[in-house]
């Protein structure tokens, strides 16, 4: 595995009925790209804002409706937080994309397919397996950038809430009052 230093502000699309968003146990319960359901914990933050807008459009993607028809205690909201400097398995450059085993036009495959979860999370756990930090990859949403996934490793530091907006405060960009990427 090769390795890319990731530093500075990311972002959280959370669920407004978590009690905690930046707990990571909701992860380890439904899994995501990186982690298998019941495993390890991981938390998914995203690079920007406008990433994290894209992954709640794609969320929506098969289904017959958008974001915009959901009342406001439904829709995620958005937390801030501060990554410090470290290495994180990199799943952003070609070279790292192919030293981990997934195709160098990833997140996409060589039939233009986004590559699937069973085949990313293997990956994540040899990395968990490995001590990794985590993984920083390319966003799997169109129009998205990079996302980080953090390992919540029960040695590290907790990730500290920067600021948390509704989900009108930040998904709109006409009238977003969350800080400019």
């Amino acid at each position: 595995m090769l390795h890319i230093v990731r530093e500075g502000r990311y972002y959280r699309v959370a669920d407004p009925g978590w009690r905690d968003p930046l707990e990571a146990s909701y992860s380890r319960q439904r899994g995501g790209r990186w982690n298998p359901p019941g495993s390890f914990a991981v938390f998914y933050l995203n690079r920007e804002v406008r990433t994290a807008r894209a992954l709640v459009r794609y969320r929506f993607r098969e289904l017959p409706y958008g974001p915009e028809l959901l009342r406001p205690e439904q829709a995620p909201v958005l937390v801030a937080t501060e990554v410090a400097s470290d290495e994180y398995v990199d799943v952003v450059t070609e070279a790292g994309c192919t030293a981990v085993g997934l195709p160098a036009t990833y997140p996409l495959d060589g039939a233009g397919r986004t590559v699937s979860w069973a085949e990313c999370q293997p990956i994540g756990k040899r990395a968990w397996d490995a001590r990794e930090r985590g993984i920083a990859c390319r966003s799997a949403a169109p129009e998205g950038t990079e996302e980080l996934a953090h390992f919540a490793r029960p040695e590290a530091a907790r990730l500290e809430g920067r600021g948390r907006w509704q989900f009108d405060e930040w998904f709109w960009p006409a009238t977003a009052r969350v800080e400019a990427d």
